[in-house]
């Protein structure tokens, strides 16, 4: 398995901020704190312009080889076609790896995952979202067997790399027995967004995430009152 990330467990800093500003002040306020893995951008980042984002991030954060992980909010969900386009253009940037929620399709996940991987970048796909009404069950618009199925084709396309709710610790336990059934121990990774605003429980998802797990944590960072303690707090809970 390729890793992301070297070490088993770290925060993840998601980079949800309104400004090239905030963003290089961000990077900056968490230069030194242990247990950072990387940083995941989204789509604002990538609207004001992804390479001059990745720019800032690494430069104010005093590393160039800090991973990147970008998340379009949700991507894979276009047209087969569009993943080799969307692919190359992160790559060109400079980004390490992209998320993918695929719930469009199985021929859009499968062309989707196989560009990304194809230029160079490491997949993180996700089924499962952390907001409430979701899936069909909760009063959302996905049934409640897609999830599954996306992480089943996942496995088959050579992912390792898994994102899942941390605010829906149920949801955490089922998808890492499925992977351990599929890959087996030590061969997949987990990604949990879903904290402190969205009342995920850190040390709870941990539990059920296993030996090898990352925080994604953003508001929980970036709108603290002193960005750098709550950084030093929060890798606390994880590493």
């Amino acid at each position: 398995m390729n890793r992301i990330i070297e070490s088993q467990k770290s925060v993840i800093v998601a980079t949800d901020v309104s400004t090239a500003k905030d963003l290089a002040g961000l990077a900056k306020a968490v230069q030194g704190v242990d247990g950072i893995g990387g940083f995941k951008l989204g789509l604002a980042q990538g609207l004001d312009g992804l390479r001059q984002s990745i720019r800032l991030v690494r430069n104010n954060y005093g590393s160039q080889e800090i991973p990147i992980i970008y998340d379009h909010q949700k991507a894979g969900n276009d047209i087969p076609v569009m993943g080799e386009k969307f692919a190359g253009k992160l790559k060109s940037a400079g980004v390490t790896a992209a998320i993918l929620f695929p719930f469009t399709g199985p021929q859009t996940q499968e062309e989707w995952t196989k560009a990304c991987l194809g230029a160079e970048l490491q997949v993180l796909t996700g089924g499962v979202m952390t907001h409430p009404k979701f899936l069909t069950s909760e009063g959302g618009y996905i049934p409640d067997g897609v999830p599954e199925r996306i992480y089943h084709l996942a496995c088959d396309l050579g992912v390792s790399h898994f994102v899942v709710p941390g605010n829906k610790v149920e949801w955490v336990k089922k998808i890492r027995s499925l992977l351990m059934e599929r890959l087996g121990k030590g061969n997949f990774v987990l990604y949990a967004p879903g904290f402190i605003t969205q009342k995920g429980d850190i040390s709870e998802c941990g539990e059920e995430a296993g030996d090898e797990w990352h925080a994604i944590v953003g508001s929980g960072i970036y709108g603290a009152e002193n960005i750098h303690d709550a950084a030093v707090d929060i890798t606390k809970q994880v590493v």
